[in-house]
């Protein structure tokens, strides 16, 4: 494990016990999500995003698997928006004025 992945471990540790939370999460599955947001849809929707998963969850009665269940959702959601996009794109390629 890098400096880096020890850092981000022990801030999700520190952060969760400031908010008052014991939970385990798939992190990199939620950077996953964000990166993909981020490039699929825009950058600023990303942490907006992380906080509609974490708000999601909270609402179906929360834990590690009701994160996984919202991340997985928007995460699809997101490669649908970037796929289309895409598409659109390719399409906008060969026609003329």
């Amino acid at each position: 494990m890098g400096p880096m992945e020890r850092t981000l471990d022990e801030w999700m540790a520190a952060a969760g016990a400031e908010l008052g939370l014991d939970l385990a999460v798939d992190v990199r599955g939620l950077l996953d999500m964000t990166r993909v947001v981020a490039h699929g849809v825009e950058r600023p929707a990303a942490p907006l995003t992380a906080f509609l998963v974490g708000y999601a969850a909270a609402r179906r009665g929360g834990g590690a698997a009701a994160v996984a269940e919202a991340n997985a959702a928007v995460t699809a959601l997101a490669e649908r928006w970037a796929a289309e996009a895409a598409a659109g794109a390719r399409a906008g390629d060969g026609e003329g004025p």
